[in-house]
């Protein structure tokens, strides 16, 4: 008999979570003005908001917490972590910084001006923000297929060639600077891009003269996508893929929240020198010196550990696997995600679950909401109200997908939980005809609303 599959880990330590009556979660809710990031962390039993910075750390990598170096310059926990970028990912230069939207605060600061076009893979929302913010366009180049959630296609995260040149076609060149590309591709579903897709944006960005950055928030999973999914890459390690993978980027982002698992910490890295002085004067007004930016030194030798240990497949196996668990009792049941399971997060299609429900009353905040007054588990809306107003005509955009995210946090849950989420999932599903109406908003932030968002249950 083949033995079952089991976690490359066993657990040390344990922190306790409370379960609640319907009752009070109505409440808490109502005091949150339904945005699920109101919620104080007690009043949540499983915790799927997200996966970033809320996983648990190896004993390794408590181990060179210990041994942190706090010099304000030159700590040796800086130079650390530069070998292990250096080591990893190819990169000579790297700026730390205390997480991912702060590196893309200092890039951007350098590279996006007013008027400008920053096409990619549909871009992640602090990503779109801070371009939207700076008064530039994100144009997403995502393959149509990433937009039908039924359709088994195994990189959905990939960039569309013809999209991309029509971008290009269409614009003026010396508008666009660079293209990123998101690995994995969180809006569209936790959805890899594959090696092939990334040489080729590459190419394409060289034949343009321009700039190919990596948003690396989870390149990990990505790798391990290519090496499952990507018959050439069978036989490599996941290093070995990484090394690639980064071999066709010029610089790239990094929240290390998620594929490192540290609580926080991010930084940017890049080959050129001159990028690295433009970048270090933002770094230090924003972050802090070159050699810590906004890290301590503690958190810099976890996230060096952290890079050697979420690049070895072991880890990815254990991870992944515990997402395919939950998703695939979904698909069994008849839910609607997306598919196949993403690397990180199952993404419910709440456009197919609430389609009575009028779309200006945001189906899947709706979802989310209605799944934790089922059982105290907190989901995210990646739909509506995170894809914000149109910078000029200030509409609501409907035009993308409708998701729950359920972000897995990594080696913090057991399998038991994930069959709590699914059955509370299934529960709300199939009551799905008395759920008929929807949320509206009464106060929003003019950008990167949905953090703070308050609505109406109507």
């Amino acid at each position: 008999m083949e033995l079952p599959f089991a976690e490359s880990f066993k657990i040390k330590m344990v922190a306790p979570i409370k379960k609640s009556t319907r009752e009070q979660r109505k409440q808490w809710l109502k005091k949150a003005n339904y945005n699920l990031f109101n919620l104080k962390s007690d009043e949540v039993f499983i915790d799927l908001l997200t996966d970033s910075g809320t996983g648990a750390m190896s004993e390794q990598q408590w181990a060179a917490l210990m041994l942190g170096d706090e010099s304000y310059a030159g700590a040796s926990s800086y130079y650390n972590l530069k070998n292990a970028i250096k080591n990893i990912l190819g990169f000579e230069y790297f700026l730390p910084t205390h997480q991912g939207r702060a590196a893309e605060n200092v890039l951007f600061s350098v590279l996006v001006e007013q008027g400008d076009i920053v096409p990619g893979n549909s871009h992640f929302d602090t990503t779109k923000g801070h371009i939207e913010f700076r008064k530039a366009k994100a144009i997403d180049c995502t393959i149509d297929e990433a937009f039908i959630t039924d359709k088994e296609y195994p990189f959905k995260g990939n960039v569309d060639l013809k999209k991309l040149e029509k971008v290009f076609a269409e614009n003026d060149s010396e508008k666009i600077k660079f293209i990123i590309v998101t690995v994995t591709n969180n809006t569209s579903g936790g959805q890899p891009v594959s090696m092939q897709n990334l040489r080729e944006v590459s190419e394409f960005a060289k034949k343009k003269g321009v700039m190919l950055i990596l948003d690396s928030a989870r390149f990990a999973e990505n790798a391990y996508f290519i090496k499952m999914r990507e018959k050439t890459y069978e036989n490599k390690s996941i290093k070995e893929i990484v090394a690639e993978m980064y071999s066709y980027a010029d610089a790239m982002t990094m929240s290390s929240k998620k594929d490192a698992i540290v609580n926080m910490g991010g930084f940017i890295a890049m080959r050129s020198k001159d990028l690295f002085d433009k970048a270090s004067v933002f770094n230090i007004m924003f972050e802090g010196y070159l050699t810590y930016g906004g890290m301590s030194g503690r958190d810099m030798n976890a996230l060096a550990q952290g890079l050697d240990e979420g690049t070895e497949f072991e880890t990815l196996e254990t991870r992944i696997k515990q997402v395919e668990y939950l998703g695939n009792q979904l698909i069994e049941w008849g839910i609607p995600i997306q598919r196949p399971v993403g690397g990180h997060a199952v993404f419910i299609d709440a456009d197919k679950i609430l389609s009575n429900i009028p779309k200006e009353e945001f189906r899947a905040q709706t979802l989310a909401i209605e799944l934790y007054l089922e059982a105290g588990i907190r989901g995210v809306e990646i739909g509506a109200i995170l894809a914000d107003r149109d910078p000029i005509t200030r509409e609501n955009r409907f035009n993308g997908l409708e998701f729950v995210r359920l972000a897995i946090p990594r080696r913090t849950y057991t399998n038991n939980h994930m069959n709590v989420v699914a059955v509370a999932i299934k529960n709300v599903f199939d009551r799905k005809h008395e759920i008929t109406r929807g949320v509206e908003i009464i106060k929003e932030a003019p950008i990167m609303r949905h953090f703070t968002v308050e609505l109406k249950k109507l």
